[in-house]
């Protein structure tokens, strides 16, 4: 048995980027931010705020639901898969990066908070 899960909760950075793969079939990048709070440690160690960039995907009907409702400043609920992606540079040198391909989607800054599934 596996499990490939990613939920994640945090504020989109910039408007979402959409494309199509073919003439019907939209895919949507978001980038989210998810930010851990600034404390302070026993020993009176301040640690500062910090935050993590990810790489949201959608594609079809929740592409379509991102173009329309998910706007930067956006926060939002994502769930999905991780997924990673192999690809050569402009100086030709092979790169792999982690992408979250959404299954669900809920964005908390629009009126009506109800799920959409893909």
């Amino acid at each position: 048995m596996s499990l490939n899960r990613v939920i994640l909760i945090g504020n989109v950075g910039r408007d979402p980027e959409v494309r199509y793969v073919s003439l019907d079939v939209p895919v949507v990048t978001i980038s989210l931010a998810t930010t851990t709070g600034a404390y302070t440690t026993k020993d009176g160690v301040n640690v500062p705020e910090n935050s993590e960039w990810h790489t949201v995907v959608l594609w079809r009907n929740l592409a379509k639901v991102a173009e329309t409702y998910v706007h930067k400043g956006d926060k939002i609920y994502v769930e999905g898969q991780l997924h990673y992606v192999t690809y050569s540079d402009k100086a030709g040198v092979s790169r792999t990066k982690c992408e979250i391909w959404a299954e669900r989607l809920e964005v908390f800054n629009f009126h009506n908070t109800s799920g959409v599934k893909n």
